[in-house]
């Protein structure tokens, strides 16, 4: 890996944020869509689809996993972010929960049951996108450590995901963390899969889109059809599955050789949970890549403070202010 400044990590775990957030709110109005559903809607899409883009529970969740992360650091605990899911989600009286997946839901319900981790993440979706969508905070924190990032994720992933959801966590996080050092795709790629066994389903399908991306295609939309056939699983019901979407997420950054816009814009336009660790994780693993000046500026500039639509306890917070918390190693504000 390339030798890189206090700067240089700054802009990075900028980078990695803001292309989360970014990634998020350009893919938000495609989710659940298939390829020609967004064609006949859009054509394809180029840019924001709406007057008013904003990020979904991708971004608020990353923004509660970066507060969290940024406030215990090395030392997080598993109870600690069992008690940050009762103080800041579970235990507060604001009405009902809106617009979580599944996988969040399911923890919710057994947290308000008394249960604890890992039981808490026993539910029907363990193995969803849920952790992988808040993984990027790790990367950017433990920047250059890819193993340290995955095993941080986890201890976070254990009271929500289990098996396939803790492993699409940890390859996201390890994936940051690598481009956060200087890797190269390749080598993003490499740190990702050295984190989670290699015959498990997320692993494979990793493996997959990844070489479907880096053959010949004549174009962008006959690449993204060889990558979204190569780990998609055709009339499968559920789009949150993490070995699916993290597949798509890496098949897309390589795809793309690393280039901020086309990694996702070809995560959006392969439609499935296209906000969450298709189009959030490629802009997060972009971003972190090339840095905050890779991000377009006209998609860096919609993005404000995230509004609460999701986890009303997070409204207000900037993901460039979380990403310089995890960059300075300064403590979050309580």
């Amino acid at each position: 890996m390339a030798a890189t400044t206090a700067q240089d990590t700054r802009e990075r775990g900028r980078g990695a944020l803001l292309g989360l957030a970014v990634g998020d709110a350009l893919g938000a109005p495609a989710e659940n869509l298939r390829p020609s559903e967004i064609r006949r809607r859009w054509g394809r899409i180029e840019g924001f689809v709406t007057d008013s883009p904003a990020g979904t529970d991708d971004t608020e969740y990353a923004v509660f996993s970066g507060l969290l992360l940024a406030r215990h650091g090395a030392a997080l605990t598993v109870r600690q972010v069992e008690d940050a899911w009762h103080h800041w989600i579970a235990d507060r009286d604001e009405g009902p929960f809106r617009g979580a997946g599944f996988s969040e839901r399911g923890t919710l319900e057994n947290l308000r049951r008394g249960l604890v981790a890992p039981i808490s993440a026993q539910h029907r979706h363990a193995w969803s996108d849920g952790l992988a969508m808040r993984a990027a905070p790790f990367g950017v924190f433990a920047a250059g450590r890819p193993a340290e990032a995955a095993r941080l994720v986890a201890v976070d992933g254990s009271v929500s995901h289990d098996g396939e959801g803790i492993y699409g966590g940890q390859a996201v996080a390890a994936g940051v963390a690598a481009a956060m050092g200087g890797a190269s795709v390749t080598s993003v790629v490499a740190a990702a899969l050295s984190v989670v066994p290699m015959d498990s389903w997320t692993a494979r399908s990793l493996r997959r889109a990844v070489v479907a991306a880096r053959r010949a295609a004549p174009d962008a939309p006959a690449r993204e059809r060889a990558v979204r056939s190569a780990v998609v699983i055709g009339g499968y019901p559920w789009t949150d599955l993490a070995p699916e979407a993290v597949g798509l997420a890496f098949g897309a950054f390589a795809a793309a050789r690393g280039d901020f816009r086309t990694a996702v814009l070809t995560a959006v336009n392969m439609g499935r949970d296209a906000d969450t660790t298709t189009a959030a994780v490629a802009g997060a693993l972009a971003g972190a890549s090339g840095g905050v000046s890779a991000v377009p500026s006209e998609w860096a500039n919609a993005i404000g403070p995230v509004t609460g639509s999701c986890l009303p306890s997070m409204r207000g917070y900037h993901v460039l202010d979380v990403a310089d918390l995890l960059t300075t190693h300064e403590e979050a504000p309580r």
